[in-house]
Formats: C-alpha cells, structure tokens, sequence
C-alpha cells in the first residue's frame, strides 16, 4: 500500500468506502495520548504506531512497566507456525483443546489471513524487520541488555550558567529518585535536609563540569565539600551522627549483591541508544516490569533526564526526528501529587516539540495524568473506556487542547466506539476521525516475562543464547562446589533444611535452593468455583538478580513440620548465591512468585456458557455431559411442541381439505355411475329405434347423455388429480415436522455437548505464601536423577 510517507493506522468507519486512516508522523512533534480500558486495543494501536514510525527510519525509546511492547521484536516474515509456536501460551492451548503446535499453526494461519486482509504483503515484515535495530534493555537486572547508572551521575555536558535551571531541576529529580531508592518516600526538596545535602553536593561537582558517582556520594555525604547550607554550619543544618546514617543507608544499597546490575552494562547515551552503529534507527525497550516501585521511579527519573540533556544538544527540527512512547503513564505524571518524573515530563512536553522529539503517552485512565500534561497533546487517540467519569475527564482535556469543541458531539461518538475502534482528534486536521485499527504487524504474545527477555533479544540478534536458558527443564540442580562452614543469613531470610530419610556416610554436604510454597484459594461466583491448591517450588537462583523461572522445579507440597531448622552435624555448605543472601532481593523474588501465580495457578472448570452450568474441576466429565443433557431436556420438549403444534395445524387443516375432497369425490363418482347407466340405456334406445320415427330427437339426447358422462369423468378425475396433490402435500408436512423435530432435538444435544475449559485464576490477595526462602538440600539428594524433584519430605 502507497502511503506517501505517512503512518496506515487502519480504515476509516465513518465513511462507505472505508479508506485508509493515514497519519502525518511530524503531527506526532506536538505529541499524542492513547486512550482506553483494558480490551479496548490501545496496545495494539501503540505498537501499529511504532511499526510505522520504524518503517519511516523514526528511532524510539519505550518505556515497557508491563510488558506488553516485548511483542514489538515478535515479526515473524515467513509467518510460518514454526516461528509462531515459542512465544504461544500453551495455557490458551489447553483452554482451546489444542497442542501448542496446533494452536501455533492456528495463530500462523491467522495472521496470514489478517494481514492480507488489510493489504499488508509479508515483504512489508521483512522491511520491518531489516529496517530498524530493536534491543531490550533491563535495567537492575541481566536479563536483558544492562544499563549502568553511574553515567547518569556524570556532570552533563552542558554550561552550568547557561542551563543553572534546567541543571537544578535535573538534580532535584536525580536526588528525589536516590532517595527513594532507600526508602525515603515523599520528598519535599525545600524541607528535606537529605534532599537539600545531596542537592549541594550534586551542584558543587556539575558547577566545576566534574563527574560524581555513587561512592563519592557516600563519602561526601559524610563530610561534604563545602562548610556551610545557607546560613549555617553543615554540622548544625545536618549533624554528623545523623549523615552518617544516611551514608549507611546509601552505602547498604550500593553494597547489596544485586544492586551491582545498577553498575554494569551501558551508559544511558541517548544518542546510542537511539542511532545504531551501522546507522539505522533503533527501537530500544526499557522492561521494567521486574522492578519494585521505587527502583522504577528511579530509573525512570535518570532516564528521561538523559532524554532531556540529549535534548539540549540538538537543533531545532520541525519533522519527527525521534519518539519518547510510555506505555502505561499512571504514577509518573499524576495530576495532585509530584513523583521525581513529574517535572521532566511536563518540561518535555512544552519544549521537546522545538527539537523534533514526540511523545506518545497511554493510559487506561485520563484521571491519571496532570491537566496540564493533557493540554499539551496535538493528538488524541480514544479507544473504549470504562466509565462516565473517565470519559468526562477526557473531555475536559480535550476542551483545553483546543477551542470550539462540540462536547455533546464527542461524548456520542466515544460512547459508541467498538473494540479496536479509535476517535482520532488531531489539532492539525479540521475534523475528527473514527477508524478501525488495523492488524499488527508483530505477533501479539501478550504481557511478556523477564525469563523470555533472554530469547527475546536473541531472537533479535542482540544477544547469544544465555546458558541458564540451555537449562532442562526438570533438572534446577545447582552444580556440587567446594564447601565450607554453614554461611550466616541476614535478618529477615527463612531457613530450612531437607531432611534425610537414610544415614549418610561421611559429612553431609548441603546445597542453598530457593523453596517457595503457597496456599492459594480461587473463586469465582459465576463459575461456582470455591477451591483451594498449593503450589510448590524449589530450584536453584543462579543470578544476582533474582531472576527466577517460576514455571521449573515444581515439587509436591511440602509439610513444614518435616522440615528441620537445623543442619545435621558437622555438615558442609556450598557457598550461598547473592541474590539468596539479600533480605530486599528476596523479598521482591517473592513478590515476583505472587505475581506469577496469580496469572498462572488456575483450576480448569467445566463450562456450557449457553446453558450458563459449570463444574467444579473435581466433577467427573460424564457428569457434567448428563447434567447438560438433562439441562435442554426441557427445552427440547418445548421446542418439540412448539413445532408440532405450528405443523399439526397445517397438517389438521390439510386433512379436513381431504376429507372434504373425498367425500366430493365419492358423489362425482357416484354422478359418473349414473350417467354412464343412462348413457348405456340412451344409446341402446337409440339403436334400437333407428328406423323409427323420433330418430333426430334419440340421436340428440344420445350425444347430450354422452357429453354429461364425459363431465361427470372430468369431475372425478380432477377431484382424484386434487386429492392425490393433497395427499402427497400431506406426506410433505409431515416429513418436515419430522425433520424439524429431530433438528430441535439434534440442535439441544449439540448444545449440551458443547463443554470448553475455562481457566479460573486467583486474585492476587488470594495467593498466600507458606514458605520462602533458603532451602539447604543435601547434595546426595541432589545427584540422584531418580530423586530429583524431591519427593515431599
């Protein structure tokens, strides 16, 4: 499809023809917000707007809190199911009776048929795929790409006179963002002495053009570079005693195992991030949905102040030379409080469009971002949404964006929008648009995890295969090391000790395993579903990170109480892995097992949505069929009825036409014996007196006689025609009824029969962890194959 370099959204549903929506990517300068419930297709149409702007030579950065823009490196060209079947959820499988390969070769066949559907040949997916450099960066995690934040930390290369504001601000948010990182929430930059010390400190160095890092920070938290803050002494604004406890709190982060992903990987270089080595454009997804709130706020905040730097740098541009898209904007742009990210995003907003640089924001909820931020938006994309309030709220933002503004109007055309069905409101086009988004590109795999972000970026070309995720599936063992006395946990760390069933002969030898057990209840009032199931896991944790392949190692339920909390004697340990000895990582490991439970420990419940009955998962299959078939019992009787008594009545009204025409029949027959008996006796009088007088006037009611037998014939034979078509129609009514009765009868059994799965998962305040924390197995339990996963002890 020619599209005169302009972005195909979809095709327009407000006129007949249906022609394509295509939007000018230099409307995107004065930035644009997606809007719309969960369902309603606002990722969908994000990622078909970073697909054309990578078509369009146009880099982006993407900020991912959930997941959802991992899909943006699934472009499968050849779209063949083999490509297909690693990134399909063979939960959906089991829910659709399927295999994954089945369900891969579905999905292949699927996006075949729906990209030619809208004129979307697959050399445009190859062009996709060669056009553009896509990555996905990790912070705080090896996961995907590192990112190092102590570039971040760097003086900017800019003139402190020049930019004393802007520099301020940037300090203002770095610090707001430190601190929460060790827990200081709610900053108030003009109260907070931790605030206004590390603010001074950062300005002492960034004046000079001289770079800071974490550990200087420290150091100098304890004896600041200068003597006084305003117009006292440091010692009497901020005690020694007390900066020492603030230099702990910094000194314990950086000190932590699995902070040390903060250090390592690359800088956050806009410019790199933004243009790849062999020119072409990169697209570069931060994932952050692994990370705590605060560790998101914090990169978040160092991160668009390194946009805002980069920003400084360029000349001014009236095309779209780049675009900054946020997936989920809630918490980072509130409209009362005013979290580090505020500022930056609000400043970007009024001035990033002089540099050629285009915000794409989405939300579920316009009520979630700051008025000022929504009357800075050229372009609005408004999907379904969930209620009135929300839908008022967008419209007061619209009414600041732009004057003259037909409320009423808006208000019923966003009421009547469909799924995948956007109002666009483009402050440079004269009217509003409505349009039907067409089929992405990407394969849509849904929210994706951090244990795929490996095969991701390798799938990518970014990164070779990592040797975790070589790793068999039934086998989370970690190798047998050297070993040494039992290592000491902090505070705050559960241990546990597997017990051993049969003497062992020499010393022990105990190896650390992450355990991790949960009571978790489901229900669901419309299913009738009140259960409870237990969940159990225990695998190796390799990383530093934490990072944890829920869906491996999965054992029976363990009994607390045959778990010791002491080791045998004299016994040996492995060492104990990072993320294994840090009470924080741990503890957001577990928050991460919560998580992954509530989207995956479900129970299956028999369902027949059309005859609204379910089944508990512990009720047998025949049942529940015997329990349908009964169910539409009744209701075949009535549509029974129904169909006879509309058939009886033709078939009884039929049968009385009969009758009547039989009787008929019998007189006409009875008439035709008549006349053919004076026929006989006419004719025989008539021969016999031939050479009589009266021979004209014989001959005369011989031939009328004959013409009345000759009727009489004619009445008889159209009344036997009559009855014979009224006999056959008979058969014919009676036929269908008998059809259409064993067609109701048929189309209830069919009903009954139709039972799917439904997949029943928890609410998240439903999952309650039993156990977690460090398991120490013994390593003769790890090297039998046959023992392995343990059995319950």
């Amino acid at each position: 499809m020619e599209t005169d370099g302009r972005f195909y959204l979809g095709r327009s549903v407000d006129k007949e023809d249906g022609a394509p929506y295509l939007y000018p990517p230099d409307d995107l300068t004065t930035h644009a917000l997606v809007v719309g419930m969960t369902g309603s297709g606002k990722t969908g149409l994000c990622l078909n707007l970073l697909e054309e702007a990578a078509l369009q030579h146009i880099p982006a950065l993407m900020i991912d809190p959930k997941g959802d823009i991992t899909n943006a490196l699934l472009h499968f060209p050849q779209l063949v199911a083999e490509d297909f079947q690693p990134w399909v959820n063979p939960v959906e499988a089991r829910r659709q009776g399927q295999t994954v390969a089945e369900l891969a070769e579905s999905t292949a066949v699927a996006w075949r048929n729906g990209l030619a559907e809208w004129d979307i040949a697959p050399a445009r997916l190859q062009q996709l795929a060669d056009t553009a450099h896509f990555a996905i960066y990790t912070p705080g995690s090896d996961a995907g790409l590192k990112v190092s934040i102590l570039a971040s930390l760097a003086a900017p290369d800019l003139p402190w006179e020049a930019n004393r504001e802007l520099l301020r601000e940037q300090i203002s948010g770095t610090v707001t963002a430190v601190l929460g990182l060790i827990g200081l929430k709610d900053i108030d930059p003009v109260r907070s002495r931790e605030h206004i010390l590390l603010a001074n400190i950062f300005e002492h160095h960034w004046r000079q053009g001289q770079d800071l890092d974490l550990a200087a920070l420290i150091h100098e938290t304890q004896t600041p570079p200068f003597d006084r803050l305003g117009v006292f002494d440091v010692n009497t604004f901020f005690p020694e005693k007390e900066r020492f406890e603030l230099a702990m709190l910094l000194n314990n982060m950086l000190a932590a195992p699995a902070f040390q992903s903060w250090l390592e990987g690359e800088p956050l270089d806009v410019a790199r991030l933004l243009v790849a080595a062999d020119g072409r454009p990169r697209h570069t997804i931060f994932y952050i949905a692994h990370l705590p709130e605060a560790e998101r706020m914090f990169f978040v905040t160092l991160l668009l102040g390194a946009v805002e730097t980069w920003l400084r740098r360029q000349s001014g541009a009236a095309n779209l030379r780049a675009l900054l898209y946020f997936d989920e904007i809630f918490g980072y742009l509130p409209p009362v409080s005013n979290p580090p990210t505020k500022p930056y995003l609000l400043r970007l907003l009024k001035q990033a469009r002089a540099f050629g640089l285009g915000l794409l924001l989405a939300t579920q909820n316009p009520a979630d971002m700051d008025y000022k931020a929504l009357s800075n938006m050229g372009t609005w994309f408004v999907g379904k949404l969930a209620t009135d309030q929300d839908k008022q709220r967008l419209l007061d933002g619209l009414a600041m964006a732009e004057g003259g503004l037909n409320r009423r109007e808006l208000d019923d055309l966003i009421s009547r929008l469909d799924k995948r069905v956007f109002l666009a409101r483009n402050v440079h086009q004269p009217q509003s648009v409505i349009f039907r988004t067409r089929w992405v590109m990407n394969y849509l795999a849904g929210p994706l995890t951090r244990e795929q972000i490996p095969a991701l970026n390798q799938l990518a070309g970014v990164l070779p295969a990592s040797p975790e995720s070589a790793l068999p599936i039934t086998d989370n063992r970690l190798p047998i090391t050297a070993h040494a006395s039992r290592p000491t946990l902090p505070a705050g760390i559960s241990e546990f000790f597997w017990p051993v069933d049969e003497p062992v002969e020499g010393q022990v030898q105990y190896q650390p395993m992450l355990l991790a057990q949960a009571h978790i209840t489901i229900r669901n009032r419309k299913y009738g579903v009140d259960t409870a199931v237990t969940r159990t896991i225990l695998t190796a944790v390799t990383g530093a990170d934490g990072r944890v392949p829920w869906h491996e190692g999965q054992i029976e339920a363990v009994n607390r109480d045959t778990l010791s909390a002491t080791p045998l004697p004299d016994a040996q340990f492995a060492p104990l892995p990072a993320a294994l000895s840090h009470a924080p990582t741990l503890r957001r490991m577990q928050q991460d097992w919560v998580d992954w439970l509530a989207q995956h420990a479900e129970v299956l419940v028999q369902a027949n949505e059309q005859l609204g009955l379910y089944a508990a998962p512990d009720v047998p299959a025949g049942q529940f069929r015997q329990l349908c078939l009964e169910a539409v019992q009744p209701k075949i009787e009535m549509e029974m009825q129904k169909t006879t008594v509309a058939h009886d009545r033709q078939i009884s009204a039929l049968k009385q036409k009969i009758a009547r025409e039989e009787r008929e029949l019998d007189e006409d027959q009875a008439d035709l014996s008549h006349h053919k008996q004076k026929e006989v006796f006419t004719h025989t009088k008539t021969v016999l007196g031939i050479f009589g007088r009266g021979r004209s006037k014989r001959m005369e009611q011989s031939h009328r006689q004959r013409r009345l037998t000759e009727k009489a014939e004619a009445e008889v034979t159209e009344s036997q025609e009559a009855l014979a078509a009224m006999q056959q129609e008979l058969a014919r009514l009676e036929a269908v009824k008998e059809q259409e009765l064993a067609a109701a009868r048929q189309k209830w059994i069919e009903v009954a029969e139709r039972v799917t799965a439904v997949a029943i998962t928890p609410f998240k305040k439903d999952v309650a962890v039993t156990l977690f924390g460090v398991a120490w197995i013994p390593a003769a339990v790890l090297n039998e194959a046959a023992a392995w996963p343990p059995t319950r002890p």
